[in-house]
């Protein structure tokens, strides 16, 4: 293991700012795994887990089941560089799209009254920040060009 911090439930709970219940309720389902015992049989956690429990946390606030989330983690431990590649190319051609439709818009909105287009911005604008958002996180995770 080397340097790598483990922890034991009480500490990873406070870290991961969760019951320890909690971890070990989604031990049991699955959703976690110990790195490994210690000598006196204690699980022992690593910092993928606080990870991975940061991204259960984030998912359940999106309204995801425990069933839901246990299956989306279990695919991203299975997913290729191919796969991910494709799923990229995919997401250049639609945002290639939307940008096309957004420009086909622009004179549209540009005709509208005042009040009308305000009401058009106030509907996309949620949206378009979370989309916003995803892409930032994404841009994020690697180097810019």
């Amino acid at each position: 293991m080397g340097d790598t911090k483990l922890y034991r439930i009480g500490e990873l709970a406070k870290k991961a700012e969760l019951s320890p219940r909690t971890i070990d309720f989604y031990t049991k389902l699955g959703l976690i795994t110990p790195t490994k015992r210690s000598d006196n049989n204690y699980r022992l956690y690593g910092d993928e887990t606080l990870e991975r429990l940061a991204r259960i946390e984030q998912m359940k606030k999106e309204k995801y089941t425990l069933d839901e989330i246990k299956a989306v983690l279990d695919q991203w431990g299975k997913v290729s560089e191919e796969q991910v590649n494709r799923k990229l190319t995919d997401l250049e051609i639609r945002l290639t799209q939307l940008q096309r439709e957004v420009q086909e818009l622009e004179p549209v909105i540009d005709r509208l009254k005042p009040q009308q287009a305000r009401n058009v911005y106030k509907r996309l604008m949620p949206q378009t920040a979370a989309c916003i958002e995803a892409l930032m996180l994404l841009i994020g995770k690697g180097p810019l060009m």
